[in-house]
């Protein structure tokens, strides 16, 4: 089992900037891909990045590319960070990492195994 905890959010004005960060409780093959989702009210889980085993491969949701970078810890393998810049006020949500293996679509979360608790990132204009 394989435990995920984030942290990192918080309120920001509309412009600034964020690090999430995702700590892994252990690195294993059945979890070495970890996503960011984010779920605002009455809204469907988005994913918006994906980072493949040591860090190597990244994927990104089109419309956040250039304003969210997902990257793994050098130093600490089981940290994950997502990094946002420039937010607007429909960033608001609640923000998930996610882990699995390999294999399925990177944004279906419905093929992830793992999740945190979630951490909340709100925006004011």
């Amino acid at each position: 089992q394989v435990q995920l905890v984030e942290s990192g959010g918080g309120s920001v004005q509309a412009g600034g900037s964020l690090r999430l960060s995702c700590t892994a409780s252990k690195y294993t093959y059945s979890s070495n891909v970890v996503a960011w989702f984010r779920q605002a009210p009455g809204k469907e889980r988005e994913g918006i990045a994906v980072v493949f085993g040591n860090g190597g491969t990244t994927t990104y949701a089109r419309q956040l590319k250039g304003r969210f970078t997902i990257s793994r810890d050098n130093t600490k393998i089981t940290v994950v960070y997502l990094e946002m810049n420039n937010l607007e006020p429909e960033d608001t949500a609640m923000y998930y990492c996610a882990a699995k293996g390999i294999g399925g679509l990177w944004d279906d979360p419905d093929t992830y195994n793992y999740w945190g608790q979630g951490t909340q990132v709100t925006v004011s204009s």
